[in-house]
């Protein structure tokens, strides 16, 4: 899997850029091409505090609203890790080429990339319904 054009600027926390990364580099032996996609990603991705990420930012745990460009359909999913994922429950592995997309975008923002195959993909990020971070900032912000 690449990228094609300019991808969009991503950020990421440092906590799940840790982790991801280990990610990444695990799943280089089973799953080469989505590791190589992720690994990518975070390489060029914004590292930020937790504190720091803006609550309209896909990170880890996040539950968000996007288009499949190319079919139209809007799609409800949470980013979840390996081993919670579960497609009937909208709960969607980081270590899968949606996921891969997802993390790190901002709402209004889109990327494009290339299966082994060819084929063309592209996603839209319309809106993050659930963002760990920004609902800890909450709690710890109320009286």
């Amino acid at each position: 899997m690449a990228l094609r054009g300019t991808p969009p600027p991503i950020v990421v926390t440092q906590a799940d850029h840790d982790r991801l990364s280990d990610l990444a580099s695990a799943a280089l032996r089973n799953m080469p091409a989505v590791g190589e996609f992720l690994a990518e990603e975070l390489d060029r991705a914004r590292v930020v505090a937790p504190t720091e990420i803006a609550p309209t930012i896909v990170t880890m745990n996040s539950r968000v609203e996007f288009r499949d460009d190319q079919t139209g359909e809007v799609r409800t999913a949470t980013l979840v890790y390996p081993g919670d994922q579960d497609i009937a429950a909208g709960k969607i592995s980081i270590l899968t080429p949606v996921g891969a997309a997802l993390i790190g975008l901002e709402e209004g923002q889109s990327i494009v990339w290339e299966t082994r195959s060819g084929a063309q993909k592209s996603l839209t990020v319309l809106k993050v319904l659930f963002q760990p971070e920004a609902q800890e900032r909450q709690e710890s912000a109320l009286p």
